[in-house]
């Protein structure tokens, strides 16, 4: 395990000044682009708490300081939905999974996630919600793993998460797609101002009596960011690095999570089978372009040195 010892990571007037002028900074300008939500305070508030809390809490924040970042730019696409660049691709995408997973089922050809609707069970709709549930906590979760026990395999863990990220976003905008659930409610006609839904995993909050989902897709950045599938990519970079970093049979449970996301974002009508193909392929192509970034080009590796130095 890393030391938590030495004082290269102690708060000095710069750092407290870098911090203050950033915390406000992003307050003002969140306000202005996307608007004033309580999440940003408790977002400002718990950098604040770490960062001055003690030595080890700084070193984390400042290593997690990548995801916060990401998760910002995240939250700004809001204010640039993708359907005001592109548009929006429906019947097409539809079409084209029906073309290639259709199933035949009492003289109609139904897509996976159709059939799926109708032949839905109590059981899958407890244990998709659960696997559904995984999707952040188990990438932040692992990546605080490694943070306690390989802080340079944490930040090119994070590194790789983010990078993968912005490639989905990069498809996002320039070839947005409905989900499954947007035809079953809405057709195929494009409507812009379309809330976000939790489709099938209402039945998961039904039946625990609870908002959960309802929470989270009412927060959602863009309905129209089905493909690829992230999602079904997060859980890629996971097992990957735990196969690097030989996490021995957590690497099991890890794959068993990667299939059920799968499975269930087809089940609970979020993606296509082609989306979750789609962010399987996003997820080979960050980790291998990453990959080679660290290898070629020097001054991001040396970056990522210096960066490893800091919360050493």
């Amino acid at each position: 395990m890393d030391s938590d010892t030495g004082s290269s990571n102690a708060v000095t007037i710069r750092s407290v000044t870098v911090v203050s002028i950033a915390s406000f900074a992003y307050l003002l300008f969140s306000a202005f682009l996307v608007g004033f939500k309580s999440d940003q305070v408790v977002l400002v508030f718990l950098f604040n708490l770490l960062f001055y809390a003690s030595a080890i809490t700084r070193k984390f924040v400042t290593g997690f300081t990548i995801f916060v970042v990401y998760w910002i730019i995240f939250d700004y696409m809001k204010a640039f939905p993708n359907y005001d660049y592109s548009t929006v691709h429906i019947a097409d995408v539809y079409n084209f999974e029906k073309h290639l997973f259709g199933i035949h089922s009492q003289g109609k050809l139904l897509t996976p996630n159709e059939y799926l609707r109708l032949n839905g069970t109590t059981f899958l709709d407890i244990l998709t919600g659960i696997f559904y549930l995984c999707w952040i906590p188990v990438p932040m979760g692992f990546a605080v793993y490694l943070f306690f026990t390989r802080r340079r395999q944490f930040l090119l863990f994070l590194f790789t998460f983010v990078l993968v990220n912005f490639i989905g976003f990069i498809i996002y905008y320039t070839f947005p797609v409905a989900p499954p659930w947007y035809i079953q409610y809405h057709g195929f006609v494009f409507h812009e101002l379309t809330a976000g839904n939790t489709a099938g995993l209402a039945k998961f909050d039904a039946y625990f009596n609870v908002h959960v989902f309802k929470a989270i897709y009412s927060k959602g950045s863009n309905v129209f960011a089905a493909m690829p599938s992230l999602h079904s990519s997060y859980p890629i970079i996971v097992l990957y690095y735990g196969l690097k970093n030989k996490v021995g049979k957590a690497n099991i449970l890890l794959g068993i999570v990667m299939i059920g996301i799968w499975f269930s974002a087809v089940y609970l009508s979020h993606h296509y089978i082609v989306d979750v193909l789609a962010g399987i392929l996003c997820a080979i192509i960050g980790i291998s372009l990453f990959n080679l970034i660290l290898s070629k080009v020097a001054p991001f590796r040396r970056f990522v040195d210096s960066y490893e130095k800091l919360i050493k």
